[in-house]
């Protein structure tokens, strides 16, 4: 029993007294080093309700170290003066020339990906000269909180992201009084933008309170207008549900695919409405596609581990899919986190021997954490204290707290366009699957979601070969099934840069990098046929030097399209001659009986 007692609790077994004795005295300690961190716990997850997640004392330490530094720094003072003085001349030249000029050339450009100002009512004075200010203010702030002499890169990226939240709070664009966009429509409507956006912000505060989803997502019920393509639940264990999709095609392509999407969305992001569904295209294109969805999990779950992830979810799905498939290998897929799963659980089949996959395929996934973009700035050990008793008080992560995070990361984008949008223009950005989709969200096990952080984020054990599976440890470069891998240009969750670093984890094999237009989400679900869409794709061959993630992008060869056609090709040139489909869904012999029609019941828990 003792190997079941939570770590610190264990106490040394002391001698029963002698018969007749008086009772031993009661023991020094009246509480275990357990409660002890019980109390510490419980005072963090209490704090945490009033500060939407974060930790006060890594705030507080990074700004003592940035202002510390800063103060001790006279030549960086001197350099962030002379470049106000330099901003404030350049702005008045372009006042002056804007004066008798309206053409006269912006004095500073937007950040790529800002589009608070590019409409033409922004080149009206005295607008333009708002915005012209704001975004040299914002670059002399960016200044004074990068390139501090001695200041922690982390903490540096903290003061930076805090600041330019901070700032926008005060964008003109976030002003009903100097936003011209809001001014004209005000005028044009008679001031009926505002009682509609009343009317849109009340709406929304009733259903933020009653639990309902976003408006408009009613339009988007899975089963019925997503996650349609047909198939059947073939096995159901605590933790999934895995889908067997029916066959389109008279002749199927011999080795089977396998999805394993990450556990913190719903897996019908791959396949929501039936035109740019990627399983539907797979099926479509003589695929064999068997998918992975998640149980949401509830506090019951607390105590599911990182390995259990692995176990009941990748393992048991490829002992099915081989059970219904046999005598096939499988090209295994992963998703986000389901990649990184599934990287762990190959490299840990490649050191047993386990040869039961033909190829490995991520789509926006890390191997490597050394630098994993904006997201690190809600990861520190403080932060990650922070968090963990949060998760340990509630038993799970909420997806308002992950909600929350991502978007902060694009607050221009997420936050703060939608409110001037939706509550002073008055009007309502439809609703579209992707979006639905992002507003059914998922949970995240304490125990799973803390290990997860501290083992990869943290201390970075997949990449380093620390990761321990079953006593071994899951190198990667035990991997040696070809690799196609694919980051997306403006990822904030994955950033393209540290998914490239499969090139330097898995040298003995052949690597299909594909670099396409679009962030973490949109980047993916890139259907053929979709405007403006281009990606870049080069072969890495396991005798080739490995180059940097920069020098590859110029040398990679840019396609125009959808780099779904590629991938489709690169599978079909992997797999064996087609043949004609089992002829019933799932294996009833082998007791993978068809359960229910998909999209299944663990997809519905909410």
């Amino acid at each position: 029993m003792d190997d079941k007692l939570p770590t610190g609790s264990r106490t040394r077994p002391t001698a029963a007294p002698p018969t007749g004795s008086a009772p031993p005295p009661a023991p020094e300690r009246l509480m275990s080093d357990e409660g002890f961190r019980s109390i510490d716990r419980m005072w963090s997850a209490y704090r945490g309700r009033f500060t939407g997640g974060m930790s006060p004392t890594a705030v507080a330490m990074a700004l003592y170290d940035w202002s510390m530094h800063l103060a001790s720094a006279p030549g960086k003072q001197l350099e962030v003066l002379a470049k106000a003085n330099r901003k404030a001349a350049r702005l008045l030249t372009h006042t002056a020339a804007a004066a008798f000029n309206r053409d006269a050339p912006p004095c500073i450009e937007p950040l790529p990906g800002d589009y608070r100002f590019v409409s033409e009512a922004w080149k009206r004075q005295p607008f333009r000269l708002w915005a012209q200010a704001f975004l040299l203010q914002q670059q002399w702030w960016h200044n004074l909180t990068h390139d501090v002499p001695g200041v922690t890169p982390h903490h540096e990226d903290m003061v930076s992201f805090g600041a330019r939240q901070v700032l926008d709070v005060f964008a003109p664009s976030n002003n009903p009084f100097t936003n011209p966009e809001v001014i004209d429509k005000t005028v044009a409507s008679g001031g009926m933008n505002f009682v509609q956006g009343f009317e849109n912000w009340r709406e929304d505060v009733n259903r933020l309170t009653t639990g309902q989803p976003p408006v408009g997502t009613e339009n988007f019920v899975v089963g019925k207008d997503v996650a349609v393509t047909p198939g059947k639940v073939v096995y159901r264990n605590e933790l999934i549900e895995l889908i067997q999709y029916a066959p389109a095609t008279a002749a199927v392509f011999a080795e089977p695919v396998l999805i394993v999407p990450a556990w913190i969305m719903k897996y019908y992001i791959l396949d929501l409405s039936p035109h740019n569904s990627l399983i539907r295209y797979l099926v479509s294109k003589g695929h064999t596609v068997f998918c992975i969805s998640w149980r949401n999990p509830t506090a019951e779950d607390r105590d599911l581990t990182l390995d259990d992830y692995r176990r009941l979810g990748v393992m048991a799905a490829l002992d099915a899919v081989g059970a219904i498939v046999p005598d096939r290998k499988v090209h295994a897929t992963g998703y986000c986190l389901g990649g990184t799963l599934l990287a762990i659980a190959a490299a840990s089949m490649g050191c047993r021997g386990d040869a039961r996959l033909a190829s490995l395929t991520l789509f926006a996934a890390q191997t490597d954490f050394t630098e994993p973009g904006e997201l690190a700035l809600f990861i520190d050990h403080s932060q990650m204290h922070y968090l963990a008793s949060m998760m340990w008080n509630r038993g799970y992560l909420s997806a308002d707290q992950m909600a929350g995070a991502f978007q902060l990361l694009r607050s221009n984008d997420l936050v703060w366009s939608r409110l001037v949008r939706e509550y002073l223009m008055g009007e309502r950005q439809p609703m579209t699957d992707l979006m639905a989709w992002n507003a059914d969200s998922t949970r995240m096990p304490y125990r799973m979601h803390a290990e997860y952080l501290q083992r990869l984020y943290l201390d970075n054990e997949l990449a380093a070969s620390r990761f321990i599976v079953e006593g071994r440890p899951a190198a990667l470069q035990n991997i040696h099934v070809p690799i196609f891998a694919v980051g997306t240009e403006r990822d904030h969750v994955a950033p393209w840069r540290s998914v490239y670093k499969i090139h330097y984890l898995c040298s003995d094999t052949d690597i299909t990098f594909v670099l396409t237009s679009g962030g973490h989400n949109a980047g993916i679900v890139s259907e053929p046929g979709r405007p403006r869409r281009r990606y870049r794709i080069a072969v890495k061959r396991s005798a080739h030097l490995c180059r940097g993630a920069d020098e590859w992008a110029t040398s990679a060869e840019v396609k125009p399209g959808s780099w779904w056609v590629e991938w489709v090709e690169w599978l079909a040139a992997r797999s064996t001659t087609k043949q004609a489909p089992p002829p019933a869904m799932g294996g009833a012999a082998k007791g993978y009986r068809p359960l229910e029609d998909a999209p299944g019941s663990y997809v519905l828990q909410r």
